[in-house]
Parts: structure tokens; sequence; C-alpha cells
């Protein structure tokens, strides 16, 4: 097959998932399967709000109203991509703490990717997923109440022709068909990142106190797939300023530590470019 050219697209199946993830004293609870909608995050916000429990997962197979981060739009052809949106409530971890949320979907993200593609996926803080010079998926977490919705967006056999033109400052858009993954199949890709999200939150938010990052292994595991620390960088914050720097670390929050010429600051907010 033509690596420009879409496989066939096959459904994504609710009951193959549910008897996949959900299971007693499991984290996940439900698994949904809309055909079609604005967009998943909002959708498990609303449910949020009234009240629904951590553990639904809700994918779609076609978004019209996606989004990532910085307001920026997320849209792909229908059953091209996974996207997908997960409902936590880490009640008992401190807020500032709850900045790793993002960044543990992250990882789950990237290992999952790493085991069913065999591609080498690395993260670009705080939750880019890249593949060598390529962008192949996004999270956004946003809080509802005491409520996190975290919505991820992975290109799978999405053709060159059907990826979402780029300015010359964006980073390139990929796919797993462009990269040559060994695997196109959805619902093995959404399994696993489950079953890792569900393992990395279960260790997070078990520690004591909870949500700590070093005694979970989380911010190792993150570290070990971050290509941003230890490349000098440029970050846009939302105010509109910039600064350029060493990208050094990661802090107890989850915050991009960067060297600039200034002296240390830590990101918590902002678009971070690797320096080529």
């Amino acid at each position: 097959m033509r690596q420009d050219q879409p496989p066939s697209r096959p459904p994504l199946s609710a009951a193959a998932l549910t008897e996949q993830i959900v299971r007693p004293g499991s984290l996940w609870r439900e698994v949904s399967v809309a055909t079609r909608t604005g967009s998943t995050n909002a959708d498990l916000a609303a449910r949020a709000r009234d009240g629904a429990p951590e553990g639904l997962v809700l994918a779609a197979e076609e978004q019209t109203a996606g989004r990532g981060r910085m307001g920026r739009s997320w849209l792909s052809p229908p059953r091209a991509a996974l996207t997908f949106s997960v409902l936590f409530r880490p009640v008992s971890v401190p807020p500032a703490r709850r900045g790793w949320l993002p960044l543990l979907a992250g990882v789950a993200t990237a290992t999952a990717v790493r085991q069913v593609s065999g591609l080498d996926a690395q993260l670009k803080w705080p939750n880019d997923v890249l593949l060598g010079p390529g962008k192949l998926a996004g999270v956004l977490a946003e809080q509802s109440g005491d409520a996190v919705v975290v919505g991820i967006g992975i290109n799978v056999s999405t053709a060159r022709d059907e990826l979402p033109a780029t300015g010359a400052a964006s980073w390139p858009a990929t796919s797993l068909l462009l990269e040559g993954s060994a695997s196109l199949d959805r619902e093995r890709l959404l399994g696993r990142i489950l079953g890792e999200a569900e393992r990395w939150y279960l260790a997070w938010r078990g520690t004591d106190p909870p949500g700590d990052p070093r005694a979970s292994g989380l911010r190792a595991a993150y570290l070990s797939l971050c290509a941003t620390v230890g490349r000098d960088v440029r970050v846009e914050f939302p105010a509109g300023t910039a600064c350029h720097g060493t990208a050094t670390g990661i802090d107890a929050d989850g915050r991009l530590v960067v060297a600039a010429p200034d002296g240390q600051i830590t990101v918590g907010a902002g678009d971070v470019r690797h320096v080529r």
C-alpha cells in the first residue's frame, strides 16, 4: 500500500473495548463511541458537571469542533484518527500537582504508540507526541470542578493530503500510516493507552502524599521519553512574550525548567519550540 493513500478504516467497537478494559476493580467504568460529535472533551465535561464518576471513556469517529492546546482547532477525516477523552477525579491530589495529568497522558500515549507501532515516539513538553520531526498526537486537559477531562487525538491512517496545513513556524503533522507503523489498529492502540494511563494514574494518585511524581516513577518515565529536556528552546507565552534558553528539567508540579540568559524560569503554560 502506498503511504500517501489511506487504508480501510473500520469503526471502533464499544463492546470490544469494554470487554478489553472494563473489569471489576479497574479504573475504567464505561466506554462509549460516538459516530459524530463536536468535542469529546466538551461532552465529558458536561457529564462531569452532572456528577459523573471518574473512569468514563468517550471516543468519537469524527469531531466537528475538536480543540488542541493554545486554542487551536483539531480536525480529521472520519475514522482516520483516534480521538477520545477520559474523565478523572483526582480529589486527593493537591491542585498544583494535578498539572501532571496531561504529562501522564503523554507518557501513556507515547508508550502505547511505541508498543503498537514499533516506532520511536517521543514527547515534546508538555504532552505532544512526536515521531521524528513530525507531530503525531496531542493532549488537552481541562478542569471541570474537581474533575479533569483529558482529550487525546492521534493521527492513525491519515494520508498526507488529509493532514492539516501548518504554517512555517508550526510543528508539521504526521500519522502512523506515513511513518510506516507496524499496525494501524485503533482499538488495539486505544486499549494499550488506557491500560498505561490506568497504571500510571493509580500509581501517581496512590503515593503518600498523593500525586508525588518522583515516588510514583512518573517523573522518571516522562524524562525517559522527553525530547525537550536538554534542548535549546523558544518559549512563547500566552501574553505574547517569548524567551530563549535551554530546557533543563521538569519541576515537582510538571512545569518546564528553562535556563534563560536572565536566569532560571519555570514554564507552566506556553508554546515550546525546539531550536534546531
